[in-house]
């Protein structure tokens, strides 16, 4: 493709992007400034031009084609590039500021990223904080996020990763669970109690136990079962069963006593323990609201992490 076509097509391939991370071509035409009959002129001549559908149009949505999709990987990159270069020529001389998108657990933010928040913001005033509770794994070019906190044993090695300390889970039930219902003594005995779990993907009922080299696998049942931390710490203090929690979530309530662990000999396993890590993108020329933000968070968060093992 002649460099004169690619220049032209620039400004489509952006508004194209915007179409599709706002989903309709209402939404992006206000945020342009265009009308919607207007900006789908602009994909139709972009379509002709590159030879391709990029949407399937019904009444109801605008759904992306697999060469869309395409299409639109490759853009995001070459917009993220441009947004860099305009960066990377202010960062010098100009304050930290725009726009920036975290994603962490929820059970992470609530109990360790949160009282950092406030300061981060009073330090650097000109940048704008979008935080997004999000658990599992996502991709984050598509979602916009530019920082992702996970608790994985396996982060994504296409990214750039900051490990920020460990994290082990721990199993507990109220003491008038324990009082009403016994103490299991070995992992086996779970299975006749009742357990809080996440649900949120396969396997978040089947827990595993490794002590020396004795490995148990249990499959547990129970009548509550929930994604969200606090809501699952709050019904097991209330006597609903027993649960795995990060130790970062449940130290306070351990230390005033109003859970116990449970099988504390063990270590447990299961799709959310390993290391707490910070990942994004690499790039060549990082935007200072990202480098500050990064190294604000390697600076402060292990010590409170230290705190809760």
């Amino acid at each position: 493709m002649f460099s004169q076509k690619l220049i032209a097509l620039l400004p489509d391939l952006a508004s194209y992007i915007l179409v599709v991370n706002e989903g309709s071509f209402t939404a992006a035409a206000k945020k342009l400034g265009v009308t919607p009959s207007a900006l789908s002129k602009t994909i139709t001549r972009l379509e002709s031009a590159l030879s391709v559908k990029l949407f399937e149009r019904t009444t109801r949505k605008l759904v992306i084609t697999q060469a869309g999709r395409k299409v639109y990987d490759q853009s995001v990159l070459m917009v993220n590039a441009a947004q860099q270069a305009v960066e990377v020529s202010q960062s010098d001389h100009a304050e930290p500021s725009g726009s920036l998108t975290i994603a962490a657990p929820e059970a992470f933010l609530n109990s360790v990223l949160q009282p950092f928040i406030a300061p981060f913001l009073q330090q650097y005033p000109e940048i704008q904080l979008k935080v997004r509770a999000i658990d599992g794994n996502y991709d984050l070019l598509n979602l916009g996020i530019d920082v992702a906190f996970r608790l994985t044993d396996k982060p994504d090695e296409n990214l750039v990763m900051k490990e920020l300390g460990p994290t082990n889970l721990v199993l507990c039930a109220s003491p008038d669970y324990i009082r009403a219902n016994g103490l299991p003594t070995s992992p086996s005995e779970l299975e006749y109690h009742d357990c809080l779990y996440l649900a949120e993907v396969d396997r978040d009922n089947v827990w595993d136990f490794l002590k020396d080299d004795d490995f148990h696998t249990v499959t547990v049942s129970g009548r509550y079962a929930i994604n969200h931390s606090q809501m699952r710490l709050s019904g097991v203090k209330q006597g609903l069963g027993i649960g795995i929690f990060h130790d970062f979530v449940i130290k306070e309530s351990l230390d005033d006593g109003s859970v116990v662990p449970v099988l504390p000999d063990w270590t447990i396993k299961s799709n959310y323990h390993g290391a707490i890590a910070m990942q994004y993108a690499q790039t060549k020329y990082m935007p200072a609201r990202l480098r500050v933000f990064i190294d604000y968070v390697a600076r402060e968060v292990p010590a409170k992490l230290i705190k809760h093992n």
